[in-house]
């Protein structure tokens, strides 16, 4: 019974987020369609690939946006202090961040492969207002302002649409398409400026302070995030080194499919991160928020396999039939990548750092195993294998933590 209402709870209370988040990635995908429509798979593969690199550098405004909802969530009277605290760490960071990707950027042009610097540097200036929006997001979904912070994600997919479609409308290339990508990362920062326009106003100093010590736990909080993002992309990277353009462009179709997968429950991670983060009601939350995305994930991959057609349409139409028969098992690795997410988000709401470590050694064996496959095929049979185990270790270590910190201690 208890899990029944808990499971409704998230439901109901993630509506709303449900349909923002839904339309976010609708939007968002559409625009990975048009890319992949208006470029072709050599010139998308640069794209996907600095995609990839970009949702790596974003954990900095995850880690901001999980702390900051997961310290409201514990210490909800304390709210006005740790707006301004996580809002001070947050302009810091986005600061920092941003010059370190614009310094970096010769690096990430040539890791890639890339023959100009100027698509690579728009990681950078991209990384500034998705890092604001990423404190931002943090305060609204740890006061539980669904309705704001909804309007936030409706800002990060429509804008990409509508700005980055314009950017291809007027040049077929990677650069128009992340110069898009760049402009459009503002309107969401915009949207939550305006939602928090209280914050900073009558901000006390020591707010730079507190700042300055939030940040050790945005580090932590964004270091396992970096783990799970980096392991998630790590194999479109690997596809881009170890194939050809066409063959590598192939593969990161697939993975739109797989990104779709892995984003489609997103609303259950953002309502459940609160009460699992708080000191009431978190013992199994994220049991009930990991059997409702596998759920969702296993249904959706039971659709791409009955409905191949459609899928091959949504990843890029005739260009990418060769993916057909791989389509559902780009599917089922969304599938376990939101499940591994749901789990990440425990380790960060419980702070169980030391199982960050499977997740790195996960990546260790993407990067090593893919390097020998000679398929895009065999790539993909890889990254299902080590994710699953994964998963697996992640689910047997996080039960064990979990045991271990609900049992009484000897003076009870």
């Amino acid at each position: 019974m208890t899990t029944t209402r808990t499971l409704r709870g998230l439901l109901r209370g993630g509506a709303g987020i449900a349909v923002a988040t839904a339309v976010q990635n609708v939007a968002a995908y559409a625009f990975t369609i048009a890319a992949a429509r208006r470029l072709g798979p050599a010139e998308y593969s640069a794209v996907a690939s600095l995609m990839g690199l970009l949702l790596v550098v974003v954990v900095v405004a995850l880690g901001l946006q999980a702390t900051g909802a997961r310290k409201i969530a514990a210490a909800p009277e304390r709210r006005v202090e740790i707006e301004a605290a996580v809002m001070a760490a947050t302009y810091r960071s986005a600061l920092w961040l941003g010059l370190l990707c614009v310094l970096s950027t010769p690096v990430m042009a040539w890791g890639l492969g890339l023959d100009s610097w100027a698509p690579a540097l728009m990681i950078g200036l991209s990384a500034v207002p998705l890092t604001i929006m990423g404190g931002q997001s943090g305060v609204l979904q740890g006061e539980k302002r669904w309705g704001s912070l909804g309007a936030v994600y409706l800002g990060v997919g429509v804008g990409r649409l509508l700005v980055g479609g314009a950017a291809l409308a007027f040049s077929p290339t990677a650069l128009a398409a992340m110069v898009g990508v760049a402009l459009a990362a503002w309107i969401p920062a915009l949207i939550g400026a305006i939602a928090l326009g209280h914050l900073g106003r009558g901000a006390a100093r020591s707010a730079v302070e507190h700042g300055e010590n939030l940040l050790r736990e945005v580090a932590d909080n964004s270091h396992a995030l970096l783990a799970f993002f980096a392991l998630s992309n790590a194999d479109v990277v690997v596809a881009r080194v170890v194939f050809d353009e066409h063959e590598a462009g192939l593969y990161a179709g697939g993975l739109i499919l797989t990104k779709a997968v892995l984003f489609l429950p997103q609303f259950v991670v953002v309502v459940a991160f609160p009460t699992m983060a708080s000191a009431a009601g978190r013992r199994s939350v994220y049991l009930k928020a990991l059997a409702l995305v596998a759920g969702i994930g296993l249904t959706a991959t039971l659709g791409a396999w009955i409905l191949s057609d459609l899928a091959v349409t949504f990843i890029g139409g005739p260009a990418y039939e060769s993916v057909r028969p791989q389509i559902a098992w780009f599917a089922l690795l969304g599938t376990l990548l939101a499940m591994v997410q749901i789990l990440v988000y425990e380790v960060v709401a419980r702070q169980h750092r030391a199982s960050v470590g499977w997740l790195w050694v996960g990546l260790v064996a993407v990067a090593v195993c893919g390097a020998v496959v000679a398929t895009s095929g065999s790539l993909l049979a890889t990254v299902l294998l080590i994710d699953g185990a994964v998963l697996m270790a992640l689910a047997v270590s996080t039960h064990l933590l979990r045991t271990r910190d609900d049992a009484p201690s000897p003076a009870q």
